[in-house]
Formats: C-alpha cells, structure tokens, sequence
C-alpha cells in the first residue's frame, strides 16, 4: 500500500516519523510534498521516502492519501487536483474543521478523518477517527491498522469532534503549559534552580502517567492517596480550587468559538 502525504509540518511530519520508526509502512511505500519541498526534503534525509514535486503527482502515486494542511487549505488541495482522485482510493482529512461529509461531497472514493496527537510521535496516545458512510469496510480496517500501530485509535462521532480534539490533540499543549507555570513559580518561590525543577516535573508527569497506563489508581483516587487530610497537598488542592475558577470551563467555550468560525469557513467552501 502506498502511502502519501500532503503537507509536513508539524503534524505531517509526526505522522511520517511515527508511521515510518513504528514500522507501520515502509519508507519505499511513503510519497511525500509540501509547498515548501526543502522541508519534505529535510525528512526525506533522516526517514528515507519519495518526495514528489507536486500534490497531484503523490495523490496519482498513492492509495491513501493524508491531507495535512491547514483547515482553510484542504478544499483548495482537493478541488485543484479533483480530476487526479479514484474511487478506490482513501482521502483522509487531519483537521477537525473539515467533515468526513465535506470531503465526501467533492471526492469519489472511501473519505475518512484521522486526528492525531503529538504524543503518537512516542507511539503512544490516542488518534481519533472518523469514517464516512461511504467508505468502504477495506479501508476502515487498513485506517485503524495503520493509527493501532502509533496510537490506540477512537472513534468519534460528529459532534465531539472539537471536544475529542481538545483532550486529544491540544492537550499536551495545554498540560505542557501548566507545567511549565508550575516549575516557574517553583523556581520564583524557591531556591530550586530550573534545571533541577523541570527534571522533577517531567519524571513526575512520566511516573503519573505510568500509574494511569497500568491502571492503579484512577484520577480521584490518586488526588485522595496523595492528599493526606491536614497536609501541604491539601493545602495545596484548596488554593488551586480557589484560584483555577472556571478556567477550563472558559478554555472550552473559547475553542469551541474558534472551531465555530473555522467550520463556517469550511462550509462556505465545501457549500456544505
């Protein structure tokens, strides 16, 4: 099975690492491109993989084909080469913005969503998918094959998709951030010095996340081992409770309203 890719950024590129060192695909199999070619180039150097010179010569040289630019760009990449699609090809979007519908409304073959998240560059974390109605049982299987080798994949309806996204894929964004805030304030209190505080902090996050993976302790039950009644962790927890407010509530609604905007974007495109 050939595999292209369009567009490696950020997110192209975990997916050709990911896919390539999980063994998933071989690089003899991979066709790659990018507006800018000298960044394909550059994973092309230490992956191995075919870099092709144009969206249409990967989409014509691949059976499945992950399109992973930007929300606003997809229908661009799709109606530009729409004469160089099959129908018994695979066309899967990254994006949250752009539906399995939308594609489906443009594309004659199998159409499917696969949203990745950095941590599947560890061969890890979850990968959320999304299969049109129209696309066939092979391709559902030789999909979900292919995100089982670097994640444990999820399906997820329509309308979680935003939500799903947010835990998934802007979540180690997101958690990162707070760590990061967490050994600042650390090291401003404190006479622990960064380097020292950002190696606690990320064995701990290695540590708790292990604890999780092997199922020991749930979240709660973690908070009620480690907060002893009357000690600093409480008097911790209670500050946080006090102070964090409704931050993550407001964190939602906030990318809820982007994702509003982007999808009206996508619709106007797609006309659907």
């Amino acid at each position: 099975m050939k595999v292209g890719i369009i567009g490696t950024g950020n997110m192209g590129k975990v997916i050709i690492e990911a896919f390539i060192e999980s063994k998933a695909i071989s690089p003899s199999n991979l066709n790659m491109t990018n507006r800018r070619l000298k960044k394909a180039k550059e994973i092309q150097e230490k992956n191995g993989g075919h870099v092709m010179n144009s969206n249409e010569e990967v989409i014509r040289s691949s059976d499945i084909i992950f399109i992973c630019v930007k929300p606003h760009d997809v229908y661009h990449v799709i109606e530009e080469n729409k004469d160089s699609f099959t129908g018994n090809q695979c066309v899967v979007s990254i994006t949250s913005p752009v539906s399995v519908d939308q594609l489906q409304s443009i594309l004659p073959c199998s159409c499917a969503r696969f949203i990745p998240s950095i941590t599947n560059r560890a061969l890890s974390g979850v990968s959320l998918l999304t299969f049109g109605s129209q696309c066939s049982e092979d391709w559902k299987q030789e999909l979900t094959k292919l995100a089982k080798h670097i994640s444990t994949p999820v399906g997820i309806e329509e309308v979680v998709t935003r939500v799903a996204s947010d835990i998934v894929s802007c979540g180690p964004a997101f958690f990162s951030y707070l760590t990061q805030r967490f050994i600042d304030a650390a090291v401003e209190v404190t006479e622990i010095d960064s380097e020292t505080a950002t190696v606690l902090a990320s064995e701990m996050l290695v540590g708790l996340g292990e604890l999780l993976k092997k199922d020991i302790y749930t979240l709660p039950a973690l908070q009620e081992k480690v907060c002893v009644k009357g000690g600093v962790t409480g008097k911790g927890i209670a500050v946080m409770e006090k102070e964090l407010g409704e931050v993550f509530e407001k964190l939602f609604q906030a990318t809820q309203e982007k994702f509003e905007e982007d999808t009206a974007e996508t619709r106007s495109q797609f006309g659907v």
